[in-house]
C-alpha cells in the first residue's frame, strides 16, 4: 500500500463530496422551482419568464452530477480493490499496476461520455473567456446574495468551475487591487451581447431583473418600467428596490447589456 494511492484516494473522495454539495444545492433550486410553479402555474405563460428554461437547466445539472457521482464512485471502489491483499505481495504489486492503468482510461472515458446538451453547455462556458458576466461571489448560505461584473478568466470542463478576476472591487473590500474567484456555474449569468440587441430577453414592465447599478460594477433586484424596444432604445428604465430618495423611487436608465433575469430565490 503506497501513500500515492492513498493521496488518490483522497483527492477523489473530496471530489466525491464536492459532487456531493453541488447535488444537494441544486436540488433545493428545483425544489424552490417546483414550489414556485405549483402555486402560481400562469407565470409561465408571462412574456420574459424563463422559468420552465431554468428548470431543465437545473434538470439537465442533476443528471449530469448524478453521473458524476457514479463515476467516482466505481472509480474509488476500483482504487480500494486494488489496495485490498489478495494473494502474493509481487501478484499485489502487479494488480495494483494494472488496475492503476484501468483507472486512467476510465477516468478518461467519464470525461469524454457527457451527454451533447452537457457538452454543448460546457463549451458555451468555455466561449465566455475574456467576457465580462454576472456572478454571485456569496456562498448560498449567506444572508444575502452580491452579484458583480466579473472577467472569465478560464473554465475548467472537468470540475464545472470558472476563474473569474473581480476588476474594480470596491473601497469597503479588505484588499486592494483585483481579486480572483473560483464559481460554479449556477453562480454565472452571461450578458446579452452588446453588438446584438435583438438576441437579449425582453423584459416587460413590471418584470423583476437583475441589473447593474449606474457607476458601479454591483447588481441589484430592480423593476422594469419601460423597455428598450418600446421606446426604440438600446436601455431599459427601471427602478432600483432600496434606492429610495425623498420617499419615491427615482428611474434610472439601464443598458440592455447589463440587465438580465433575477435568478429564483434571490436575496438582497
Amino acid at each position: 500500500m503506497s501513500s500515492p494511492d492513498i493521496v488518490s484516494i483522497l483527492e477523489n473522495s473530496k471530489e466525491f463530496d464536492r459532487v456531493r454539495k453541488e447535488q444537494e444545492d441544486i436540488l433545493s433550486e428545483i425544489n424552490k422551482l417546483h414550489k414556485k410553479l405549483q402555486a402560481t402555474p400562469e407565470v409561465v405563460e408571462k412574456p420574459g419568464d424563463n422559468s420552465l428554461a431554468r428548470l431543465k437547466f437545473l434538470y439537465t445539472q442533476a443528471k449530469d452530477l448524478s453521473e458524476s457521482e457514479a463515476s467516482i464512485s466505481n472509480l474509488l471502489i476500483n482504487q480500494i480493490d486494488a489496495l485490498l491483499p489478495t494473494g502474493p505481495q509481487g501478484q499485489t504489486r502487479r494488480r495494483i499496476g494494472n488496475e492503476q492503468k484501468r483507472k486512467r482510461v476510465k477516468t478518461e472515458s467519464d470525461i469524454s461520455r457527457l451527454t451533447p446538451n452537457m457538452r454543448s453547455q460546457l463549451e458555451a462556458c468555455a466561449s465566455l473567456k475574456g467576457e465580462q458576466v454576472a456572478a454571485r461571489v456569496t456562498p448560498r448560505n449567506a444572508d444575502k446574495d452580491e452579484w458583480f461584473v466579473v472577467k472569465v478568466i478560464h473554465f475548467d470542463k472537468e470540475s464545472k468551475e470558472f476563474e473569474v478576476l473581480d476588476e474594480e472591487p470596491g473601497d469597503d473590500e479588505e484588499s486592494s487591487g483585483q481579486r480572483q474567484y473560483k464559481l460554479p456555474m449556477a453562480n454565472i449569468i452571461p450578458f446579452p451581447k452588446s453588438n446584438d440587441p435583438s438576441s437579449a430577453p425582453d423584459f416587460p414592465p413590471g418584470k423583476h431583473v437583475l441589473a447593474v447599478y449606474p457607476g458601479t460594477t454591483a447588481l441589484y433586484k430592480a423593476t422594469v418600467v419601460q423597455g428598450p424596444r418600446r421606446r426604440k432604445t438600446e436601455d431599459y428604465v427601471l427602478e432600483f428596490d432600496d434606492d429610495e430618495e425623498d420617499g419615491s423611487l427615482p428611474q434610472r436608465t439601464v443598458p440592455f447589456r447589463k440587465v438580465v433575469p433575477l435568478p429564483e430565490g434571490h436575496r438582497q
